[in-house]
């Protein structure tokens, strides 16, 4: 359920900010929204999987923490991070 290692170096390096960034908010942001995808995939076949879906409620929840920080610190890379991982309709 969680993304494989090549995966998750794949969107690292493409939301870092500078070489070897692995903590930034668009990094991290980036990260749970491919875990969060994996696990929506999930539960179309597992819809009973409630301890699983806690912790999608979790990241979700950690998700949107770090975008109000985001939003609140600059505006300008919260707009171009959800326009890139197309989070708003």
């Amino acid at each position: 359920m969680s993304i494989t290692a090549e995966a998750k170096q794949e969107v690292i390096a493409s939301n870092a900010r500078a070489e070897g960034d692995t903590g930034s908010p668009e990094v991290q942001v980036a990260i749970l929204t491919s875990r969060i995808k994996t696990l929506t995939e999930h539960f179309k076949a597992h819809h009973k999987d409630n301890h699983s879906r806690r912790g999608l409620l979790m990241m979700v929840n950690k998700r949107r923490s770090l975008l109000d920080y985001l939003k609140k610190k600059d505006v300008g890379r919260y707009n171009d991070l959800i326009q890139k991982l197309g989070l708003r309709k």
